[in-house]
Formats: structure tokens, sequence, C-alpha cells
């Protein structure tokens, strides 16, 4: 199983229906919650090409993007192959 991490802000709905589709399927993850540690946004922003909002969803070294992108590779019947992959 691929390691995920996903930058967070608690106020975030879109942040939240990613951890809980994530949750949905049994994946762990780590999360770093932008809002208490600002000091962590511009190593996001660098890693997600300039993306600035969040969340920004990372499975292994693939930058997966936001919720939405998440979801349409959970539709596309993608996201677990990306998930399983080593």
């Amino acid at each position: 199983m691929q390691s995920v991490e996903i930058y967070t802000s608690p106020l975030c709905g879109f942040c939240h229906a990613a951890k809980r589709l994530l949750n949905q399927k049994g994946v762990s993850f780590s999360e770093v919650d932008v809002l208490s540690n600002p000091d962590r946004k511009p190593e996001m922003t660098k890693r997600a090409n300039g993306g600035r909002t969040v969340p920004q969803i990372f499975i292994g070294d693939t930058h997966v993007g936001g919720c939405d992108d998440l979801f349409a590779l959970d539709r596309a019947g993608k996201l677990d192959t990306l998930l399983a992959s080593e």
C-alpha cells in the first residue's frame, strides 16, 4: 500500500470529504494541517506544483490534486490501483 499524505485545514469541507473517502476505503494517511502549521504551506505549494488550496493529496510520489481529483480517480476505478501500486 502506498503512503498517503494530505495537506488540510480544519475549516475545509473538501478536506473532510477527501478524508472521509480515504477512511471509507480503510486507507491510513498522514495529515498536515496548514492552518495550525503555516510554515508547512510553502512546502505544500512547492510539492503541488503551485497548488495553494487545500486539500492537496499525495499518494506515494504522485500528486493527486484536490478532493475533486481524488473522487474522479475513484469513479474511474483508478484510485484503488494507485493505492496498491508500489
